[in-house]
């Protein structure tokens, strides 16, 4: 692995754009520790203890690499991106319009990507107004943190990290379409790996050393376990019938669809987690005290066993959600059909159709099952142990893991096209 590093670094075209990519990262390092005007400092410090933010931030922090906690000007991070390409995802499926920009290849991908910048602009606007007022009100961090803060001051600060979102934004595409990997994975990836010293320090600092090797050997063998799940997948065969065009022939060959044990990747953690929080802001909307103590103890308690169950019981339908709408087995199907291929033993059209609904709906279940212990695992370890930092579990270790492969599988193949072995080789 060393001399794939090694020779990856020889080859000019590759170093630049490693380079590059390290570039980006570091001006996104530097802009997740400046602070938003406004921001009193010191009183941030003692409200975060120069740990952790307070529960409302949730996992926002995680996503910004612990900008949020210090009100940085990416405090927002890449959050309102993701969050505007999943509703453009959806809404592609209900949208005719959309549909059809996405079946008119690269010119209608250009048109949804720029739909999701302008829906990342609004989302960080509002994202950003309501974090000022919580950081105003003393409700994000416990305290105060923009005391005397007027009405410019406000203006400011949500024009700052609303303009601090779309950088970060841009910063992401340069390393697409200049570095290695998918830019906006690179950036997330980093903002999760820059929180593994402190989180790690504070396990050490409330359960002692055993635990930070205890947590330290449970990282790697649900590393293993979680590159096991994700790199499993279904190869369906599918052989293509030979047609004669003049004095030439098409087809004639077999391939294969994949479909993946985890076909809807880390959306359905994202899901529950944002259902989670509705309970409490309804039982706070309603003024019962009544209902807010209830939620308080079941549903915003992650320690509360009926908060795991939820969680767990949420994940699971999302999974089998996310999975109906991003894979069409009817067009699938039709598209197979259309062009001559057939699942050998399966007759085509609405029999293939029906076959591929009864793969993914049984592959789906071990996935989502595997999805939801992954991601209740920090709860259940907060449950058991009061390990409120654990660094490799839920989200976290999914996106590192889908990261780390993607890059990996990208510097491989340019690496094997200049006759080096790669990474894994």
């Amino acid at each position: 692995m060393l001399r794939a590093f090694v020779n990856a670094f020889k080859i000019p075209d590759l170093r630049r754009k490693l380079l590059f990519t390290l570039g980006i990262i570091a001006i996104y390092r530097i802009g997740s520790w400046i602070p938003i005007p406004g921001v009193d400092l010191n009183i941030l410090r003692e409200a975060t203890g120069g740990q952790q933010a307070g529960a409302i931030v949730g996992i926002i922090n995680v996503f910004s690499g612990g900008a949020l906690q210090q009100m940085a000007i990416f405090a927002l991070g890449i959050m309102p991106y993701i969050t505007a390409s999943i509703i453009m995802q959806l809404l592609a499926v209900v949208i005719p319009k959309l549909e059809e920009l996405k079946r008119e290849g690269e010119q209608g991908r250009r048109k949804i990507t720029q739909y999701t910048r302008y829906a990342t602009v609004g989302l960080a606007l509002l994202q950003a107004t309501g974090l000022v007022t919580l950081a105003r009100n003393g409700v994000a961090f416990d305290a105060i943190v923009m005391p005397g803060a007027g009405t410019g001051t406000v203006i400011v600060a949500v024009l700052t990290l609303t303009a601090g979102t779309t950088l970060v934004m841009w910063l992401g595409e340069l390393i697409t379409a200049r570095g290695v990997g998918n830019g906006m994975s690179i950036l997330i990836y980093i903002s999760i790996v820059s929180q593994f010293p402190s989180q790690l320090f504070i396990v050490r600092t409330t359960n002692g050393w055993p635990w930070v090797v205890g947590v330290l050997v449970m990282g790697v063998v649900l590393t293993v376990a979680v590159v096991f799940m994700e790199m499993g997948q279904r190869r369906i065969p599918v052989q293509y019938a030979r047609r004669q065009v003049g004095r030439r022939s098409y087809g004639g060959q077999s391939t294969y669809i994949p479909l993946k044990v985890n076909q809807s990747g880390v959306i359905p953690v994202i899901f529950a987690s944002s259902l989670m929080y509705l309970p409490g802001l309804a039982a706070q909307l309603s003024g019962s005290q009544a209902l807010i103590d209830w939620t308080n103890r079941y549903l915003s308690d992650a320690t509360s066993w009926v908060f795991i169950l939820v969680f767990a019981v949420l994940t699971i339908f999302f999974a089998y959600f996310y999975s109906a709408i991003t894979f069409n087995p009817v067009e699938v199907a039709d598209n197979m059909q259309r062009y001559g291929g057939f699942i050998p033993g399966i007759r085509p059209g609405r029999q293939t159709a029906e076959y591929l609904d009864k793969v993914l709906t049984r592959i789906t279940l071990p996935g989502s099952l595997y999805l939801a212990a992954v991601a209740i695992l920090p709860f259940i370890l907060l449950a058991v142990g009061n390990i409120g930092a654990f660094p490799l579990g839920g989200v976290s270790l999914l996106i590192m893991v889908g990261v780390a492969l993607q890059t990996n599988q990208q510097i491989e193949s340019q690496l094997m096209q200049r006759n080096y072995e790669g990474f894994l080789r």
